[in-house]
């Protein structure tokens, strides 16, 4: 949504983390590429009537996009999931610390799970 010359994303608390970040980015990507609505969903008199507090640019950018498969929610997606790489610190082989007391531990389980370590001296 844009006010007075400020973006604002919204998004669903209930949403798991990683799909937060997704819907976010998504929108992000729609502010990047300065996307506007698809087609009024109302008019701008309808919209002082019905909403008259409310700047009716305001909510038409924020009630009018179209949520398909059109070729700006492509690229909204394309430049969220862009700048979701480049910040993102979810990493599968993400290493984490293991105490001294269950290093020989750790070695051993790791061995099981890859089998070309086996027999490293690390």
């Amino acid at each position: 949504m844009s006010a007075e010359g400020n973006d604002y994303v919204f998004f669903e608390q209930r949403l798991a983390p990683v799909h937060q970040q997704q819907v976010i980015l998504h929108e992000f990507g729609h502010v990047i590429c300065d996307h506007e609505a698809a087609a009024p969903v109302i008019s701008p008199e309808s919209s002082k009537i019905l909403l008259p507090s409310l700047d009716p640019n305001m909510v038409r950018r924020a009630l009018g996009r179209e949520h398909s498969h059109a070729e700006a929610e492509i690229e909204a997606e394309l430049v969220g999931s862009l700048i979701g790489r480049q910040i993102s610190t979810w990493d599968v082989e993400h290493i984490r610390p293991v105490p001294p007391e269950a290093q020989e531990l750790a070695l051993r389980l790791s061995a099981l799970e890859n089998p070309a370590s086996r027999g490293r001296d690390d």
